[in-house]
């Protein structure tokens, strides 16, 4: 629902951002208590992995009969995403809910056991591990193969493994710390050396990255390891995130329409993934000494949700040529991100717009893909309706781009409402209150 849909038209504009920052901040929270709660009622697969493997359709438990989708297997894409997400909602947890803090990180250290013992065997995490925890990949006409493992070649994988390990040996092994952080350095300069493959479904070769489009992709998730490394205060430079703003902008925004190419010269753009950009880049400018154009970054969020916007969500994919969206699918997760990347706008700007923004995204992910019981939203719909698509992996969202995403806007309208003089508890016990 909306939080201002119901409200006086002539309230002033700032009584309505109270009322709004009341009721988001009370949804966003108890919409991430539940979800993380969920998750952790859940068997591990193994000794400490994570276990988000359910149909958000037909909310069948994926098992060995599922293949590529069952517990049999284990994508390090999705664990090393999971334990960034746990460690850093125990700590937003610590004062308003112990318990569910204390849940979440004995969850956490067993996944960084786990997680940790992968990337000591060769110095990588790969996408997915067959049930001998063996590399493996899914070729064309799906079958599986062994993974090569060449050494000098990182991927997302890696990239999300990094930071996770990071922040967990932050506040569980500090003397593992420096290691984890140089790995998480090596996966930056693999992405500045042109040694980072981003299909992960292909073999590992320098021929396939030779061969592979020049997506910002993966600066735009490295970037995210900039606000990270802030927010948890690790000893870690941070001059990779200018770097990685300064390529993207240059190199991929279309001046024109202000929108984010995939590829220069080409014409699909992922919208999401422009917000997500915009996202981190605000994050890790408002947080470290930067010369982010954050007021350019504002006009790409601006020209990104009018493109992408359109029926139940944001679109996949829209063309530069047309402005329209030119994909039938809208994955859930540029909502979050938008939702993020509008509060963290909105904050710094008041822009309404922004503020426009924000309001939408929330209403459209909390009407056409959150569910409430289990609290778990659809991965991807069509005008039509929410359809069995998987974006990247089959396993269900592990508290990260929904989570980070709400954990983010929560704090933000934490902030502004401070600001405003109107503090608002934060209370997660009453886990049967929708949105």
């Amino acid at each position: 629902m909306s939080v201002l849909k119901n409200a006086n038209p002539e309230t002033p504009h700032m009584d309505i951002t109270a009322q709004y920052l009341a009721g988001v901040r009370s949804t966003y929270t108890q919409t991430n208590a539940a979800t993380l709660r969920w998750m952790l009622d859940r068997p591990r697969i193994g000794d400490g992995f994570i276990n988000t493997k359910l149909n958000p359709i037909t909310l069948h438990d994926y098992g060995k009969t599922d293949w590529l989708r069952g517990v049999d297997h284990v994508y390090g894409w999705i664990q090393g995403r999971g334990l960034e997400a746990l460690v850093t909602h125990a700590r937003a947890f610590d004062a308003s809910d112990p318990e569910l803090a204390t849940r979440l990180r004995q969850a956490a250290k067993q996944l960084y056991t786990e997680l940790g013992a992968l990337q000591g065997a060769d110095g990588h995490v790969y996408f997915c591990y067959d049930s001998e925890m063996s590399p493996i990949r899914r070729t064309k006409d799906w079958q599986a193969l062994a993974q090569s493992r060449p050494g000098k070649i990182y991927t997302f994988s890696d990239a999300f493994a990094a930071k996770g390990l990071a922040v967990a040996a932050s506040e569980f092994a500090p003397a593992d710390l420096p290691g984890h952080l140089a790995y998480l350095g090596r996966v930056i300069s693999a992405i500045e050396e042109g040694r980072f493959q981003i299909d992960e479904h292909a073999d590992l070769s320098e021929q396939n990255i030779a061969a592979q489009a020049n997506d910002f992709g993966p600066r735009m998730i490295l970037l995210g390891a900039a606000g990270m490394i802030s927010r948890f205060g690790l000893d870690a430079d941070l001059g990779f995130a200018d770097r990685f703003i300064a390529h993207i902008l240059e190199n991929h925004l279309d001046r024109d329409t202000c929108l984010v190419r995939n590829v220069p010269g080409e014409d699909g753009c992922n919208v999401g993934h422009g917000i997500e950009f915009v996202g981190f880049a605000l994050d890790h400018a408002a947080r470290a000494s930067s010369n982010a154009p954050v007021d350019l970054l504002d006009r790409i969020l601006f020209a990104s949700t009018a493109a992408g916007f359109d029926g139940p969500g944001i679109a996949l994919s829209v063309s530069l040529k047309t402005g329209k969206p030119d994909s039938p699918y809208f994955p859930w997760w540029p909502l979050p991100e938008t939702i993020r990347t509008a509060a963290l706008c909105y904050e710094r700007t008041t822009d309404p717009v922004a503020l426009k923004i924000w309001q939408r995204a929330h209403d459209c992910f909390f009407a056409h893909y959150w569910r409430g019981s289990p609290p778990i939203a659809y991965q991807a719909r069509t005008a039509e309706g929410p359809l069995d698509y998987v974006p990247a992996t089959p396993d269900l969202d592990p508290g990260y781009h929904t989570g980070l995403s709400f954990l983010a806007a929560a704090e933000v309208a934490e902030r502004l409402s401070l600001a405003n003089g109107t503090p608002h508890s934060m209370d997660t016990k009453d886990n049967n209150r929708g949105p």
